[in-house]
């Protein structure tokens, strides 16, 4: 900002404008930046449940042939 006696306003205004103009896409930049670390944060908040989900579905799997096994083995114990 320029002092006041310090020579024409229209010196400095086009540097106020270049100013403003950094200022705005400095604000957008940020507006940006949260709005992309949020989707982050929501992907891999989705990626965790969907990896929760797989593992239910591994040991629900695994539980299934664990069962079928033992009922084979207690088939052929009573024979």
């Amino acid at each position: 900002m320029r002092a006041e006696g310090e020579g024409s306003r229209f010196l400095y205004d086009s540097f106020d404008a270049a100013n403003a103009r950094i200022e705005a896409n400095e604000r957008v930049l940020a507006e940006r930046w949260a709005a992309l670390d949020f989707r982050l944060g929501q992907i891999d908040q989705a990626l965790e449940r969907l990896e929760r989900r797989i593992w239910v579905g591994v040991y629900g799997v695994a539980a299934f042939l664990l069962a079928q096994g033992a009922e084979a083995v207690i088939a052929a114990a009573t024979r």
